[in-house]
């Protein structure tokens, strides 16, 4: 039977004396802890960047086609029904290294759409791959409607403050 309280110890031959064991750290996993796992980021994640980034761009009057704005404006009216929704009218596709989305906006009359389009494009593509580390590899675009001048908003505000 060994003594537990005794340390370990190694005789040199030559010596006839005892030396310490020493015990050089191992090391558990190769490499870069920032490499270790894996990141996987949400459709979600990058509708709701694209979306902002969209509604940036000067001339895009509001995202999503008639019908989604007219439910989300109801939803919105519904007390706990959320804030406008910045998802509304984006569509992502997400894999591993790349992305893909599908934007539908509607425009302010007299801006030209294919420049609106173009600048949503480049601010979507900058935003999402500056955040996300995704290639954004299409951005399409669908024109649904003008907001000609004296047409109301379809969101009226709220009466409530």
């Amino acid at each position: 039977m060994t003594d537990m309280t005794e340390p370990n110890r190694t005789g040199s031959p030559e010596s006839g004396t005892e030396s310490p064991q020493i015990r050089k750290p191992t090391r558990r996993g190769g490499g870069d802890p920032a490499t270790r796992g894996r990141t996987t980021i949400a459709d979600g994640v990058v509708e709701k960047i694209a979306g902002l980034a969209a509604r940036d761009v000067l001339g895009v009057h509001a995202m999503g086609s008639g019908l989604s704005r007219t439910f989300g404006a109801v939803r919105d009216r519904v007390p706990g029904g959320g804030s406008k929704s910045v998802t509304r009218g984006v569509k992502a596709e997400v894999g591993e290294l790349q992305t893909a989305l599908d934007l539908e906006i509607v425009v302010d009359y007299g801006v030209s759409i294919g420049d609106v389009a173009r600048a949503v494009r480049e601010n979507v593509v900058a935003a999402v791959e500056r955040m996300t580390g995704l290639e954004v590899v299409e951005v399409n675009i669908a024109v649904s409607d003008v907001k000609l001048p004296e047409e109301e908003d379809e969101e009226p505000e709220s009466r409530l403050q």
